[in-house]
C-alpha cells in the first residue's frame, strides 16, 4: 500500500497529532514533524518509519516566530499534500484575562501564528493547483462565553480565516478543512471534568479527519453539531445568564 503523498502535521507533539500521525501513515503517508522542540519527536519518527514503512522526518518550528515561516517552509523536502496544523494552547481564563502577555500568548499561538503559516502554505497550494488544509479549532470559537472567551476568541479567528481561505481558494483545487472536535481527553484537559457522552478520543478525531479529508468544510464529531447549533440558538438576554 504505497499512496506516495506526504502531509505536513504542525504542532505534533499534542496528542490529537500524534493520533494523526499513527493514522494517516498506516494509509502510507509520508510524515513531516513540525514542532518546537522537534528533537522531542525522534523516537515517534523512528518508530513510525518501522511500524508503517512510511519516510517521517522532523522540524524545527516556533509557532511565533513569524519571520522564519519562509525559512521552514524551505527547508521541508517537499512541499506536501496536506498541511494539517494541531496547534493550541488552552491556558487559564481567569488568570489570562488579568493578564495582557497571557492574553497575547494564548491569541498568538490560536489564532495569528497557526493563520500566517497556513496563510503561506497555500500560496503554494494554489500555484501548484492542489493541495487540502486542514486548521484543528475549537467548538469554543462558535460562540463566546465567560468561562473561556480569550481561548474562544483566538479559535473564532482561525475559522473565519480558514472560511474566508476556502472561498478564495474554491477554484484552485485546494480543499479547506476546519475540525472543531468539542471536547477531546487529552493532556491539555488533564483535570477537567468532562462529560463522557460528548467527550472524544484523538483517535476518534483523527479517523474523523482522514474520513473528511478532502472536503471543503466545517467539520464536528457526534453530537457536537447539534450542542453548537442550541447554543447558538439561545437568545443573548437569556445566554448572558447562563454559567458554562
Amino acid at each position: 500500500m504505497k499512496i506516495n503523498k506526504t502531509i505536513l502535521i504542525i504542532g505534533a507533539k499534542s496528542d490529537i497529532a500524534m493520533a494523526i500521525s499513527h493514522k494517516f501513515a498506516s494509509k502510507g503517508y509520508n510524515l513531516q514533524l513540525a514542532a518546537k522542540n522537534s528533537s522531542e519527536l525522534n523516537e515517534v519518527a523512528q518508530y513510525i518509519k518501522r511500524r508503517y514503512q512510511v519516510n517521517a522526518s522532523t522540524y524545527e518550528l516556533d509557532i511565533l516566530k513569524y519571520s522564519a515561516f519562509q525559512s521552514f517552509i524551505d527547508s521541508l523536502d517537499s512541499i506536501p499534500d496536506v498541511a494539517l496544523c494541531a496547534v493550541g494552547l488552552l491556558g487559564n481564563q481567569k488568570n489570562d484575562e488579568r493578564s495582557f502577555e497571557s492574553s497575547s500568548l494564548i491569541m498568538r499561538t490560536n489564532y495569528e501564528g497557526p493563520s500566517l503559516l497556513l496563510g503561506e502554505i497555500a500560496n503554494y497550494f494554489e500555484k501548484r493547483g492542489s493541495g487540502s488544509i486542514i486548521g484543528i479549532s475549537s467548538v469554543a470559537g462558535d460562540r463566546g462565553r465567560a468561562s473561556n472567551y480569550i481561548y474562544g476568541s483566538a479559535k473564532a479567528g482561525l475559522i473565519t480565516f480558514l472560511s474566508g481561505l476556502r472561498n478564495r481558494l474554491h477554484h484552485s483545487n485546494v480543499s479547506v478543512l476546519v475540525v472543531l472536535p468539542g471536547y477531546v481527553k487529552t493532556k491539555m484537559t488533564d483535570g477537567r471534568n468532562l462529560p463522557r457522552i460528548i467527550t472524544s478520543s484523538p483517535n476518534k478525531i483523527a479517523n474523523l479527519i482522514f474520513k473528511n479529508l478532502f472536503q471543503s468544510k466545517a467539520i464536528y464529531p457526534f453530537p457536537w453539531f447539534y450542542v453548537i447549533t442550541v447554543i447558538k440558538l439561545i437568545p443573548e438576554n437569556i445566554f448572558k445568564r447562563l454559567k458554562f
